[in-house]
């Protein structure tokens, strides 16, 4: 049911952006012969028939669009059975004054990024929305305290001193403000992660020189019945990164050199030996041992307030699940809007803040410090926006609905051709060079331009459904 919910939100966004087009055409009178909700694809629905309008449904929800009067000489480029099949109403003489193309640039200008300009209006009016029924606004912050200790461990930290009521302030000196980022400190420092660190390694490996001087070349298979003595084992750099990649808005990439599938087995049988014997079907090398040897793990630190005072428990060792082996209570921190100045100011800060924080993630892909392989599509947001509303409520699902409708604002504004904001480039080269651009080549540009965007819808339900079935979300 809450991802119905979701499916529903999602397409009032679409419909509240086709609107804007529609009504931005109807005040410039613009002829609009079709008006739909979802896409063309599969089983179709007409609704009905207001003005020269017609209104459809589609069964692929996720879309829209509206279809405005084409020129009567378009229907040339048409053989007599194509034309057969055309509604002569959708077609007007090439001087009328209802055809799109036919306006001033300024309305044009106005008619292509209405559908923009709604989405940040309904942006704005469900955030709003939410700060006068909640009397609160999310500040995206969460007070973090320990509860008790899990059954099983996976790590020592219930050994290095945390109590239950510690309130978790920082972890390697770095604040934690939200679960995901004391999670992603304990899935990064665990034991074993098949990354050995560079420096680590070259000290492993003179060392294994120094304590076995019968082998002299690192390169070199080790003979079989070769009993190693193997250097005491280091632990690894403490994980420092920046709030970039804490916050989760750039990718993190592991420090160090990854092991090959011989080295990660050799780890796993040298951890914690003194010394190791080879056998007939090892065939390694001193280099193999030192890459093995030097994947161990981060130690942490983790900072805590109890009784008003500041405490480091420091020297924590996370074991291979990448937990750190305690049950949370997680306080959202939010910020009142009780008054008529906090809802105006509030609402706008919050919509400043995540509005901001997309344009970086936007930002970030386009340099490559995001994988496209990280992009996730409508199927991924039904999904988490079923569980946020499950799980925290109604005034998250209404808040993620704002910020998808910014998204789509953002995202529809790219200068990209079957875009809005390609059609604005288009007006805008138009209103530079005073010369309208050729007809037949702009369709080509666009069509070409929206293959490429169903190709790449295509590849993000992928890395939804492989997200969903890897269970990643």
């Amino acid at each position: 049911m809450n991802q119905i919910i979701m499916i529903l939100l999602i397409s009032a966004l679409v419909l509240v952006h086709e609107i804007g087009h529609f009504a931005a055409s109807r005040i410039f009178n613009v002829r609009v012969t079709r008006f739909g909700i979802g896409m063309p694809i599969g089983p179709s629905w007409k609704l009905f028939k207001w003005k020269d309008t017609v209104f459809y449904i589609h069964a692929f929800l996720f879309g829209g669009y509206v279809s405005f009067a084409e020129p009567k000489s378009s229907l040339e480029n048409l053989d007599e059975k194509d034309r057969k099949k055309v509604d002569e109403d959708e077609y007007l003489d090439d001087d009328s004054k209802e055809l799109y193309e036919n306006k001033r640039i300024s309305q044009k200008l106005v008619i292509v990024t209405a559908g923009v300009i709604m989405n940040v209006i309904f942006a704005v009016f469900l955030v709003m929305m939410c700060a006068v029924v909640y009397h609160k606004l999310p500040s995206n912050k969460q007070n973090i305290f320990v509860e008790s200790y899990s059954t099983k461990p996976t790590s020592n930290i219930a050994k290095r001193g945390i109590l239950p009521k510690d309130k978790i302030i920082s972890v390697n000196n770095q604040k934690i403000n939200t679960l995901y980022e004391l999670s992603f400190f304990a899935k990064n420092s665990k034991l074993f992660d098949d990354y050995a660190q560079k420096s680590l390694y070259e000290q492993n490996l003179i060392e294994l020189k120094e304590l076995n001087p019968r082998i002299r070349q690192e390169d070199k298979i080790i003979p079989q019945g070769e009993v190693v003595i193997l250097p005491l084992t280091k632990l690894e750099t403490p994980l420092k990164v920046s709030q970039n990649v804490l916050e989760g808005l750039e990718k993190y990439k592991k420090d160090g050199i990854q092991l090959s599938k011989k080295q990660i087995e050799l780890r796993d049988r040298v951890y914690d030996e003194v010394t190791y014997k080879i056998s007939a079907d090892d065939e390694i090398t001193l280099q193999d041992l030192a890459y093995s040897l030097s994947d161990t793990y981060k130690p942490v630190k983790i900072t805590v307030l109890r009784n008003n005072k500041e405490i480091d428990i420091e020297n924590i060792e996370v074991y291979k699940e990448g937990l750190f082996g305690i049950t949370l209570k997680v306080e959202e921190i939010f910020t009142p809007t009780k008054t008529l100045g906090d809802i105006i100011t509030k609402s706008f800060d919050y919509i400043y803040t995540t509005t901001a924080t997309m344009l970086f993630s936007l930002w970030q892909l386009f340099t490559g410090k995001v994988s496209a392989s990280d992009m996730h599509g409508v199927i991924a947001v039904v999904k988490v926006g079923g569980d946020i509303i499950a799980s925290k409520g109604f005034l998250d699902g209404i808040l993620l609905t704002a910020m998808i409708s910014m998204n789509l604002a953002i995202m529809n504004m790219l200068p990209i051709p079957a875009l809005d904001g390609g059609h604005v480039l288009f007006l805008l080269i138009e209103k530079i060079t005073g010369k309208k651009p050729d007809r037949e080549l702009s369709e080509k540009i666009t069509n070409f331009f929206f293959f490429l965007l169903i190709i790449l819808m295509v590849s993000i339900c992928y890395n939804d459904i492989f997200a969903l079935v890897t269970k990643k979300f």
